[in-house]
């Protein structure tokens, strides 16, 4: 039993990597599902959708890897954060479609929260901000108009959960209720102090505490799967959000050390260690991973929409038919227009927390087409991830050279890359592995089951594929970061 079963569930499709001894990428598969946005601001997900295109992209990569179950030691699990759920504690039926991380329907309750005086005792407790990007606010707005919920939970009758929590639950046929300590701290209900659910944020939200699962390290027990599903039993060993993951995978584990990941949003963490470091400039604190019970934190920074913004491109302006099409697109762009992009589709996330904006386009002259939109289009991802850094910087000034790691489907464009270490001015270093989210969460769990190396040795085979050095001089880089400023604030306005 040396390979492990990486199982990672996104936003958009389901995926499962199996990965050999070395740590190498053996098979993979992936489906994607069906988003539905039954209102204005609002993004759901099937339960079913997310069970079956797991369970099916799990067979297809231990089948493609040809191997079988007997030959995998664990499973890791990672997963979209903050998407919430909730089903039954004896039958397993959700109560209704998953809310999505990006759903915003919680809005107006997260203005009521502010107004009356709550944001600072649930910043102090969880590192996060009254926003309806995090899974509390979501759960209590299930509970409030899903017919039922509030009394079946009040009977003890329901259970909450991430997407990990879900997963494990029917890995494990309803045995274990159970995530990990980075999904928890998504949740806005988590002390990532204390290391505990707060009751007093519970009691605000008027949520019952024996709905929330037991939380545990990134790599520990998580119980095994049913031997029905894979041919045997498979214990579950590793378990981190997709956005920890990934550092984890970018072997971040040193105070200083950054990541961004490129996948439906963009996701900036930066390791700041053993103590938890406050933002004051609206980024999040939280924990990066916890291992034998000792959590090392992060800054990080929550852009909405990244490769989502491609994805407009493709499916809701068709003028590109697969996300490659977007770099020649935007080497074809006219350099004399200065057309920007603020892709607001879901609000602003870090670090202006604007859940009310949307999407909008300036500059567009009588000559502008599909090659400037996708010029644009990309060119909003380096914008929104250089606010990110120099939020991170004014917070906490990390020592070295500021090197950012990179990682997720946009990644792969040179392009998109070469404008990002412009725009930041830092270099920009692209792993070898590309699949680090999946890596993340294989590492944790091969690590605890005793195939994959410590921590020092597996940081040490990190590889550099390539190093994107900054080319833009400091003049022109300040001046198109400064139309982008007054973008966003005119966005704001509206």
């Amino acid at each position: 039993m040396t390979h492990i079963l990486a199982i990672d569930q996104g936003t958009t499709s389901s995926r499962a990597i199996v990965f050999d001894e070395k740590i190498g990428i053996k098979a993979i598969a992936q489906e994607e599902f069906p988003q539905h946005f039954p209102a204005s601001g609002w993004v759901e997900h099937d339960p079913a959708d997310i069970w079956a295109t797991t369970a099916g992209t799990c067979r297809a990569a231990i089948e493609r890897a040809g191997i079988t179950a007997s030959d995998i030691a664990a499973i890791g699990i990672t997963n979209q954060r903050e998407t919430t759920l909730v089903w039954d504690r004896e039958t397993g039926q959700p109560v209704c479609n998953a809310i999505v991380w990006q759903d915003r329907r919680t809005a107006d309750m997260c203005r009521a929260l502010k107004a009356e005086g709550h944001e600072p005792m649930i910043t102090a407790r969880t590192g996060l901000l009254l926003d309806p990007y995090f899974s509390g606010t979501k759960l209590r707005w299930i509970l409030d108009n899903i017919e039922g919920a509030r009394a079946a939970a009040g009977q003890g009758k329901l259970l909450f959960g991430t997407v990990d929590t879900f997963l494990i639950w029917k890995l494990t046929g309803g045995k274990v209720h159970a995530t990990d300590a980075t999904n928890a701290a998504r949740t806005l209900l988590y002390d990532i102090r204390a290391g505990e659910w707060s009751a007093e944020i519970c009691e605000l939200l008027d949520i019952p505490m024996d709905m929330l699962p037991d939380v545990r390290d990134c790599a520990a027990e998580f119980g095994v799967t049913r031997a029905d599903l894979f041919g045997r039993e498979v214990p579950i060993l590793g378990v981190a959000g997709d956005q920890q993951a990934a550092s984890v995978g970018q072997a971040c584990f040193s105070p200083g050390m950054m990541k961004a990941t490129y996948g439906t949003g963009c996701f900036a963490l930066l390791n700041t260690g053993a103590k938890p470091v406050m933002s004051e400039n609206r980024l999040l604190t939280t924990i990066a991973y916890r291992l034998d019970g000792k959590p090392t934190y992060a800054l990080e920074g929550s852009i909405f929409v990244a490769g989502a913004v491609v994805q407009w491109l493709r499916d809701g302006l068709k003028i590109i038919r697969e996300a490659r099409e977007t770099q020649p697109f935007a080497e074809a762009a006219d350099a004399s227009q200065t057309v920007i992009m603020v892709p607001a589709f879901t609000g602003l996330g870090a670090p202006y927390w604007h859940a009310d904006s949307r999407g909008a386009i300036f500059g567009l002259t009588r000559n502008s087409g599909p090659n400037e939109l996708a010029r644009a289009a990309l060119e909003s991802v380096g914008f929104q991830t250089r606010d990110l850094l120099e939020a991170m910087h004014a917070d906490w000034t990390p020592e070295g050279d500021g090197v950012l790691r990179v990682d997720g489907g946009m990644s792969a464009s040179d392009w998109a890359m070469q404008f990002l270490s412009d725009i930041i001015g830092a270099p920009v270093d692209r792993p070898k592995v590309l699949e680090t989210t999946a890596l993340g969460a294989a590492w944790l769990a091969g690590m605890r089951a005793g195939v994959y190396p410590a921590m020092a040795e597996f940081s040490n085979n990190w590889a550099l594929e390539k190093r994107f050095e900054p080319r833009m001089n400091a003049a022109t880089r300040d001046e198109k970061y400064a139309g982008w400023t007054r973008a966003v604030a005119a966005t704001m306005s509206v």
